[in-house]
Parts: structure tokens; C-alpha cells; sequence
């Protein structure tokens, strides 16, 4: 019988919706000692996983489980990763939900959504394998030069702060508009940190072609290799809206490999009618999330 006293979003079910809900438990223990602020949210993210969010505030997206997703699926070996401008951590929680021998590192500026991330981590059972740092991703003080990782991931802000409107919430500007490092930044800083044959991992706007070539310089500038990439579409017949980049550095690819770039085949998110697409429902099934 289930106990009335226990938060409806704190109880474990083993279904949802004719969904076998899969994955590692939480800490049961753990759980029911983080509590639910005025303000946040206690939202799903992988499988049992839960993420604590501000209601009024940053919220993960489509772009964090992706980059999530991509980055797992082309690096399932990884032992060690490193997720860059973490936020509330839904990139690197996600990545830890799929990689469940992997010891974890991420970096965020902001002082409000480590608090979040710290508490979602607690409560998900990770303390033990996930370490969160607080601080800029240029800071060279931030990670050691000893720090190499497998996998480095990073969903970077979008937009020079002088282009377009910038969200009332200062949580929301930081997440979309460049106040500390745009995507040269995340790009080099991945560099510095990536293990032998090591890869980087990132999302970004390809909607415009100026954006797409950010992302190419960015990669030529600090000798890295667009591996593959993958265009995504939100809604089926319209063009992509960003894009799924896999780098790797040049020293670490045959001669033959380093002006090669696959383009992978469009992952669309919603069909024309408005319905989920079949492939990324098993997508979404793929990181623990209801298809």
C-alpha cells in the first residue's frame, strides 16, 4: 500500500502508461531527505531519475537530452566525462543515467543552478560518482591539467548578448545568450580536457548559416575535426533548427580522416500532424524517458 505521506512525485512506479519505466533506482534513502522549495519543480528526466527545476526559471530542453543521447550512443565506453556549462545538470544527469560506471565532472557558472543540480544529484542517488564544480569554463583553475576525460559534452548559449531579447529570469539569459564564453570557448576548453581519442560533444543552431559556421571555425581554430554531425528538425517539413556535432582532435584521426565530415541522416522531433515521430520515440526510450 502506498504510504499518503510520501510526495506523489517521490514515489516509484514501475510503469507509466503501459511503459516499463527502466534504469537504476534512486537512493530511497536520499529521496525522501531533499525537499521541494517554494518555487522549484520536481520534473522526470531519465527513467526514475528526477531533476529539480525553477518553475519560473531555466528549464531543460530537447537540446540538453540530445546532447545527452549523441554524446553516449557515439562514446558508450567513456569511464570519465566532463559536462561544460552544466546548468541544472539535465545533460550530465541523463549521460549518468546511460553510463552507469562513469565517474562525472561538470562546471557551471551559476550559483542557483549548481544549488539545483547538487539536489537532484543527491536525491538520484549520484554523489558517490559526480562531482560538481562552480565556476567558468575559461578558468583554467576550474579543472587540472591532469583531468583528462573520454567524453566531454557541453550545450552552449546561442546568442552574442547585444542579439535579441534577453529573458526577464537572469538564470534564463546566461543559459541562452553568451555572458561567459560562446561556442570557441567550450570548443577549446574541450580540447584541453580530452583524453587520448577522446570526443566532444555539442549542440548547436544551424537554422541560419551563420550559426553553422560558428560551429566550423570554432572546430578549425583549435585543430579539432567535425567527425559527424546530425541535423535536427523540430517539426517534419521545415528546415533544421540545430544540429548534433561530434569532434575529436586532429592529432588523434588518420591524415585520411581529418577534412572528412559525415552528415548524418535528419532526426525529426514531431511529424507534420503534429505527433511524436516513431524514431524519436525510441529515442526518448533510449535515455528513460516515456516514448
Amino acid at each position: 500500500m502506498t504510504d499518503k505521506k510520501v510526495h506523489p512525485l517521490r514515489q516509484i512506479r514501475d510503469s507509466f502508461k503501459g511503459w516499463a519505466v527502466p534504469g537504476p533506482l534512486p537512493d530511497l534513502e536520499a529521496m525522501h531527505q531533499v525537499e521541494l522549495e517554494e518555487g522549484e519543480t520536481l520534473d522526470a528526466l531519465s527513467g526514475h531519475f528526477r531533476i529539480f527545476q525553477l518553475r519560473e526559471g531555466h528549464r531543460f530542453s530537447t537540446d540538453d537530452v540530445l546532447t545527452a543521447w549523441y554524446g553516449t550512443t557515439w562514446c558508450p565506453s567513456a569511464s570519465r566525462v566532463l559536462d561544460l556549462g552544466s546548468g541544472i545538470g539535465s545533460v550530465g544527469m541523463v549521460a549518468a543515467w546511460r553510463l552507469q560506471g562513469a565517474q562525472f565532472v561538470t562546471v557551471e557558472a551559476q550559483e542557483e543552478s549548481v544549488r539545483l543540480a547538487r539536489k537532484s544529484a543527491r536525491y538520484n542517488g549520484l554523489t558517490e560518482r559526480y562531482d560538481i564544480r562552480i565556476g567558468d569554463i575559461r578558468d583554467p583553475q576550474v579543472l587540472a591539467d591532469d583531468e583528462p576525460f573520454d567524453l566531454v559534452m557541453g550545450s552552449p548559449p546561442y546568442w552574442p548578448l547585444e542579439e535579441g531579447t534577453q529573458a526577464e529570469h537572469p538564470q534564463k539569459v546566461a543559459c541562452r545568450f553568451e555572458v561567459r564564453g560562446d561556442i570557441a570557448d567550450y570548443v577549446a576548453c574541450a580540447r584541453r580536457n580530452l583524453a587520448r581519442g577522446g570526443v566532444f560533444v555539442c549542440v548547436f543552431p544551424v537554422d541560419v548559416e551563420r550559426q553553422h559556421e560558428r560551429v566550423r571555425q570554432a572546430a578549425e581554430s583549435h585543430k579539432m575535426v567535425i567527425l559527424r554531425w546530425r541535423p535536427v528538425h523540430f517539426q517534419e517539413g521545415k528546415g533544421p533548427s540545430v544540429g548534433l556535432f561530434l569532434m575529436m582532435r586532429q592529432e588523434d584521426l588518420p591524415e585520411s580522416m581529418r577534412q572528412t565530415t559525415w552528415t548524418e541522416p535528419p532526426l525529426t522531433i514531431r511529424t507534420g500532424d503534429g505527433q511524436i515521430d516513431s524514431e524519436y520515440r525510441a529515442v526518448k526510450m533510449s535515455f528513460g524517458f516515456p516514448p
